[in-house]
């Protein structure tokens, strides 16, 4: 583990390659985990051995950053995001079938253990109308698209939303 410390230390010098740093410290979380526990490592020599434990990486996909903004303008507006938003884990499958029959009106995002997305779809009356979608701001301007084609009734959760 220490050859893959090493290592790491070689790539933070680089330019341009997030997705090896990430990588290497996912492997190395183990070995840093335990150092930091058991030999209680100070803080200037973690920095020193682990300086990319210190360097903030801004997420600049736009569909995360879209996703954020939507979420924030309905608590803005006063309403709850969980009233058109419901997440669930791929391992909760078959209990977000269960909800989301019970919905009248949402957007179900199904992620892996690591946050990645599955799936995105729209629920309409408890029935799954389309799914594999490729975001949340998609999932939103297509349910706009159902809710005038068919005059469906807006949600009253989200009064200020819609």
């Amino acid at each position: 583990m220490e050859q893959e410390r090493v290592a790491l230390l070689s790539e933070v010098k680089k330019r341009n390659n997030v997705q090896t740093i990430r990588q290497k410290m996912g492997q190395t979380f183990a070995f840093r985990r335990q150092e930091i526990v058991n030999k209680k490592t100070s803080l200037h020599e973690m920095i020193e051995r682990w300086p990319a434990l210190f360097e903030v990486q801004e997420d600049t996909d736009t569909t995360t950053k879209r996703e954020i903004a939507l979420k924030c303008l309905i608590l803005n507006m006063g309403e709850s995001v969980e009233d058109l938003s419901k997440e669930f884990l791929v391992s909760e499958k078959e209990e977000a079938g269960q909800i989301l029959q019970r919905e009248t009106i949402a957007i179900f995002v199904i992620r892996d253990a690591q946050a990645a997305t599955k799936d995105i779809g729209i629920i309409l009356e408890g029935q799954e109308v389309v799914n594999k979608l490729a975001s949340v701001a998609n999932a939103v301007a297509i349910l706009l698209g159902f809710l005038y084609a068919l005059n469906l009734e807006y949600p009253k959760t989200l009064k200020f939303t819609f």
